[in-house]
């Protein structure tokens, strides 16, 4: 006897039309672009009837800025998936998602300077979560104004300069012009909470709970 498995879902357009939606959606992210770090990042996801992507997550990834990029362009595909009309919505689907940096920056790359510049990423998010706070309390009026020259050496530490807004910026422009509002938020945001307001203009004009 033979069984006939169950049609499964099916990106509009086939599976290479997926691989190039991916492809062209990806902002690769700060700073794995600037420390030569690739890798594939498996997604996990379902999809209901209509072909929406729900309960996205990381399945298996490097535990960086990576992670939340291909997270951000798995829900990109959301609609855009055709569901047959058996197909049981809470099945688990996997999507790997390939990075690759420019190579005309990273020739000189090896696996352990990637190493070595992931595990100072977790160590980085310590110190990163120390600025944006500071600068939060300091918005509230919360903040210990004492610690503020330490904070400026550790943005400087950090490399939160004016290159590091300009490049977050471009990444948020490009993510807004994909529809991603919110992940466009998160980067502005991310840039006021560093104490600049270069990026409150946008903040004020689509982030607000008002904003269209």
């Amino acid at each position: 006897m033979t069984t006939i498995a169950n049609a499964q879902p099916a990106f509009k357009g086939g599976q290479e039309a997926l691989m190039s939606f991916l492809k062209s959606k990806i902002v690769y992210p700060e700073y794995s672009s600037k420390n030569c770090i690739s890798g594939t990042i498996n997604v996990s996801f379902r999809l209901d009837k209509d072909g929406r992507i729900t309960d996205a997550k990381v399945q298996q990834g490097l535990g960086i800025d990576l992670d939340d990029e291909a997270l951000r362009v798995i829900k990109l595909t959301s609609s855009r998936w055709t569901v047959p009309a058996d197909f049981n919505t809470t099945t688990n689907l996997v999507q790997p998602i390939r990075f690759d940096p420019d190579l005309t920056n990273c020739r000189s790359s090896n696996p352990a300077d990637m190493q070595a510049a992931i595990n100072n990423y977790k160590v980085q998010q310590e110190l990163e979560n120390a600025v944006t706070n500071y600068y939060i309390n300091k918005y509230q009026g919360k903040a210990d104004l004492s610690k503020e020259s330490y904070i400026i050496t550790l943005k400087k530490q950090l490399g939160f300069d004016d290159d590091l807004i300009n490049d977050l910026l471009k990444q948020a422009k490009e993510k807004l012009k994909q529809g991603d509002k919110d992940s466009a938020c998160t980067d502005w945001n991310f840039i006021h909470n560093m104490g600049s307001n270069k990026a409150d203009s946008f903040i004020a004009k689509y982030c607000s709970p008002s904003a269209p």
